[in-house]
């Protein structure tokens, strides 16, 4: 029979194998938690080649957006500045 652990437990476990570097091994045997369910819950935790990319798209799209904002902040900021020094060359 086997024995059922909350997800508070379990992400305990996981997070001394991933976060603190312990061995999956240790961590069993301290816990009393068979090894293969252990292995199980971290590899249920770690984030999967896919999430990883969708991830890094999703990085890739935030700076993109925040440097296209940027470049019209200043392209706005060149052509006050193109108009004042059309002015003032008027004035003078």
């Amino acid at each position: 029979m086997s024995k059922q652990y909350d997800d508070e437990f379990r992400a305990e476990a996981v997070k001394q194998v991933i976060d603190r570097g312990y061995s999956v091994n240790d961590v069993s045997k301290r816990l009393g938690v068979s090894a293969q369910s252990l292995y199980k819950w971290v590899k249920a935790a770690s984030p999967t080649k896919e999430n990883e990319l969708e991830r890094e798209v999703s990085e890739v799209k935030r700076e993109n957006l925040r440097l296209k904002a940027e470049l019209r902040r200043a392209q706005e900021d060149r052509d006050i500045l193109k108009k004042a020094a059309y002015f003032a060359k008027e004035q003078g």
